[in-house]
């Protein structure tokens, strides 16, 4: 017998008429065809759902039907190196959904289980009972859940299990006896408990100068990646995706287009991961959730996934979550909003979008887990603003809840300057917490010169507009030079291509080599320029041109070719100084 009855229906959303207690975010199937759907609202014998696969053919008087459990997913070790919608149901290489219509697959696959604790062990809720060895994916940990501890009655031997078969059985603390597999569920919605939220301490590295050297994100931290329509945020996010430093990537398409989806589902499966040299899916979890599927569900799919970096970042691993764009992920909840009949609040947005962003972003943490090990969980999220608009609702509103803000410009993008990230658009909140990563690493002048470049950036801004109106020979010897080395900065460190066979990729080393050659070069030119040498002839010498290039051509491998260049530079400014000596004598 039906729990509640349908009584009025639009889109996504439906109201049913029930007798029976249902419970706020509690999952139902819905109609005959067990559609998965959520309750989100309960007003005296009046239930409304939201449902999470197309409603075509429901009409009032269908069944819905309270699974008794709030929305979750079943996490366990063979999530990595698959595909799956935006509420973890495996999708196929074309992106449909194998058994739509149903909360809980079963995975058949097998994977090699060894035990971590013995019978009579004490087990803590959250901790490891076991590991999972998989041939082509990082070793994972089997987790007792958050909410259960007890003693271990029974464990299974080492051998090959599929995740729902029992591994360990306990005697909880409450008198229960609880059977525990590989896998377990949790609700998407509720963030998984931890020990301890530690201070951020080093950064989450990612082999892009623009970010690592100016504006850098701590490992756990959170990021916001604004940028109108080309200016290049999905292969930001991939080339994240393939260099951070990250154990773990999980990558949710939210609401994407589907032909740009389909263009991630095809290639990411297909990269090489850089430290392994094995493919890069090995590690990562996609969830795409494309423009075309539900609405609710692309609502549903960023929680899903957070829940996922969460299960990893539990294990003791370092996750990065890219989650491209969370704007379709506002506008699904500005859509169910209007069905709801909600009061708009700015742009039509809920006026919970605010606290909604906070939710996700806040379980970003670098935390120690109920396990005792530390891990970490670092969010950056695209953001679409209609028309580049900064000031719109969900970039303003995301912009209070990250630690590091990278603005991009369309203009940089027009002009082909990747990462089209705006250095007087972005900022980073982590810069005294990574001082001392920079220091380790042999750059304690890190600050200074990064602020240096900063202050070239923005001094360029203001006289290129006076160089438009006068001319740029116009100038004062010393403002064409604030020119030449802001274009120098621009050019050799700021701009760097995911699609070069030398440059994709910048270690510290590396940057740390060329940040201080180009400070190098304009502690040389500012002398130069007080003893009257003319910019001109700075800009003649050809070490220049080979620092403008530098990136492009010394390698990973090269880096003794940086000595080279800067006592090829140096000479070169020794022989501008003696040649005007000449001149003057």
């Amino acid at each position: 017998m039906a729990d509640a009855t349908i009584s009025w229906i639009s889109g996504p959303v439906l109201r049913a008429r029930t007798e029976k207690t249902f419970h706020l975010n509690e999952a139902a199937l819905v109609g005959g065809a067990r559609l998965l759907g959520e309750v989100i609202r309960i007003d005296g014998d009046e239930v409304t759902v939201q449902v999470y696969e197309d409603t075509t053919g429901l009409r009032p008087g269908d069944p819905v039907t309270a699974a008794g459990d709030q929305l979750s997913v079943r996490l366990g070790p063979g999530l990595l190196g698959n595909i799956y919608d935006g509420l973890l149901r495996p999708l196929d290489r074309s992106g449909q959904i194998i058994q739509p219509g149903v909360i809980d697959i079963p995975n058949p696959k097998r994977y090699p289980f060894s035990p971590y604790v013995k019978v009579g062990d004490s087990l803590p809720p959250g901790s490891i009972f076991g590991n999972v060895h998989r041939h082509d994916a990082h070793v994972q940990r089997c987790l007792s859940p958050p909410d259960c501890s007890g003693t271990v009655v029974s464990v299974a031997a080492p051998g090959e299990y599929d995740e729902k078969h029992v591994i360990c059985v306990l005697d909880c603390d409450n008198g229960e006896i609880r059977e525990l597999g590989m896998s377990h569920k949790w609700p998407v919605r509720r963030p998984r408990p931890v020990a301890q939220r530690l201070p951020i301490k080093g950064p989450l590295f990612t082999g892009q100068r623009i970010l690592d050297s100016l504006f850098p994100l701590g490992c756990g931290g959170r990021a916001a990646m604004p940028g109108g329509f080309g200016t290049g945020k999905t292969v930001l996010q991939q080339t994240l995706a393939k260099w951070c430093d990250a154990d773990i990537i999980v990558y949710v398409g939210c609401g994407e287009r589907g032909n740009e989806m389909a263009g991630v589902l095809h290639e990411l499966p297909q990269l090489e991961d850089p430290r392994t040299g094995r493919p890069l899916m090995e590690r990562t979890v996609i969830i795409a959730n494309t423009s075309n599927m539900p609405v609710a569900a692309r609502e549903a799919s960023i929680y899903t996934a957070v829940t996922v970096g969460e299960y990893y970042r539990d294990q003791g691993m370092r996750v990065a979550l890219m989650a491209d764009s969370t704007s379709r992920w506002a506008e699904a909840l500005r859509e169910i909003s209007g069905r709801l009949g909600e009061l708009p609040g700015e742009a039509g947005y809920p006026a919970y979008l605010s606290s909604r962003l906070a939710d996700f972003y806040e379980r970003a943490a670098h935390v120690r887990t109920m396990c005792g090990k530390v891990g970490s969980l670092s969010i950056i999220g695209a953001v679409s603003p209609p028309s580049a608009d900064f000031s719109e609702p969900v970039t303003t509103h995301t912009r209070r809840y990250v630690n590091c803000f990278w603005g991009l410009d369309a203009g940089r993008a027009q002009a082909r300057f990747f990462p089209a990230v705006h250095p007087l658009q972005s900022y980073s909140q982590h810069i005294e917490a990574l001082d001392h990563f920079w220091s380790q690493n042999g750059h304690p002048q890190w600050p200074q010169q990064r602020q240096k470049f900063l202050t070239l950036i923005e001094q360029q801004a203001q006289l290129e507009r006076m160089a438009r109106i006068i001319g740029k020979d116009a100038l004062p010897q010393r403002q064409q030079l604030v020119l030449l080395c802001a274009e120098l900065v621009n050019e050799a460190f700021l701009g760097q291509s995911a699609f070069s066979s030398i440059d994709h990729f910048c270690s510290a080393d590396r940057q740390i080599a060329m940040m201080q050659l180009i400070s190098r070069f304009i502690e040389l030119s500012e002398t130069a320029v007080a003893n009257d040498i003319s910019v001109e002839n700075i800009r003649a010498i050809p070490e220049l041109r080979q620092l403008m290039r530098m990136g492009e051509e010394i390698g990973e491998d090269e880096l003794e070719r940086f000595s080279a260049l800067r006592d090829a530079m140096e000479n070169a400014f020794s022989r501008l100084h003696r040649e005007a000596g000449s001149n003057a004598a």
